[in-house]
């Protein structure tokens, strides 16, 4: 192998390429840490990926980034190309280094810079993605949901309505719906091209009333994802999240995205069944978050496949573990008869 290695250099890498070139078409849909998780996960099993990013942000670096220049925020963006970098480990350093000093630079990170110069070069956020997808070799594409500047806004329990994400996330009422401002905004034809040829869609994991979905909020996504053929996967939260989605099970997270959008829109849900330790769980209590349970019976009544598999990292936070989703969603594709090596054909929805 040494030897191999050493006359044929590159050989090795140009096979990779192409196998993951033969790979599915892959369309997740998504926000936050949880979308780019996921994709360190489908980076290694095909290159035919694409990833629809919610843009809704309104808090740190992207929410100044969002006002000062009046671009899309950058963040999300930011973090699923650094995931589906070709040289992600240089890449997370650089593109996530956070100033600490001065009065203007401070808490902006490098890489929302680099993509707000890109903007203002290119006069379009969307082609400021596309170099920056270039220049980091990253394996598939990332979109933006849309290029118009929306605003989430949130209907309390309590009927009191909260306009912007960060205002939303920090509100101590219970979210009752979510909405965008403007509704009518336009998606971005790419992504409803990508959802109507993909062979599988994944939405999630991730905070679900302000990283999952609004995306599907978005006039053209939820239709696009009803007229395709792929089968449609909901990864689930592994923890509740405070003052979001405290006290929700499984099947209130996938009936709060039903809710929001059309019954049938998730063909199945995935599920973690990893036993979180009590040390972990204490951890996380403090926080007012807990593990979500699977309530079978209930979904059950969701009409909704359902599948479990050890998702959880093995480290000291209970969040999902690239390769595990992999390994996941490789037994999923399998299953459903989605071909590794060759787009052959389209899955039926059930």
């Amino acid at each position: 192998m040494k030897l191999f290695n050493r006359f044929y250099p590159g050989l090795k890498l140009k096979l990779r390429h192409h196998y993951l070139k033969r790979g599915p078409r892959i369309v997740a849909i998504g926000g936050g840490t949880g979308l780019s998780t996921l994709l360190r996960g489908l980076k290694e099993l095909t290159s035919n990926i694409t990833a629809i990013v919610t843009v809704t942000d309104d808090g740190g670096s992207s929410g100044r980034l969002r006002e000062d220049l009046g671009m899309s925020p950058p963040g999300d963006i930011r973090n699923c190309l650094v995931a589906l970098a070709e040289q992600e480990n240089i890449c997370v350093n650089l593109f996530n280094y956070r100033f600490s000093h001065g009065k203007e630079m401070s808490g902006h990170c490098l890489g929302n810079l680099l993509l707000a110069g890109l903007t203002e070069m290119s006069g379009s956020f969307a082609i400021a993605v596309q170099e920056m997808s270039r220049i980091l070799a990253v394996r598939g594409r990332v979109l933006p949901v849309t290029l118009e500047n929306v605003v989430l806004v949130g209907e309390m329990q309590d009927g009191r309505i909260i306009k912007g994400q960060t205002e939303m996330v920090h509100d101590p009422g219970r979210i009752k719906r979510v909405f965008l401002e403007p509704d009518a905004c336009s998606p971005l034809q790419e992504a409803i091209d990508a959802i109507l040829s993909a062979d599988a869609i994944i939405v999630g994991p991730g905070s679900l009333y302000t990283s999952v979905i609004p995306n599907l909020l978005v006039p053209g996504i939820r239709e696009a994802i009803q007229k395709t053929q792929a089968k449609t996967y909901y990864i689930c939260n592994i923890m509740t999240q405070p003052g979001e989605t405290d006290g929700y099970q499984a099947s209130h997270h996938l009936k709060a995205i039903l809710d929001h959008t059309d019954q049938g829109l998730i063909d199945k849900i995935i599920v973690n069944n990893e036993i979180i330790s009590e040390k972990l769980k204490l951890k996380y209590q403090a926080q007012g978050a807990k593990p979500v349970l699977t309530d079978e019976k209930n979904l059950g009544k969701l009409d909704i496949e359902v599948s479990s598999y050890p998702l959880c990292a093995e480290d000291n936070l209970a969040r999902h573990d690239p390769q595990k989703i992999l390994w996941a969603m490789t037994m999923e594709l399998r299953q459903h008869r989605t071909c590794l090596f060759a787009n052959t054909g389209k899955n039926p929805r059930k």
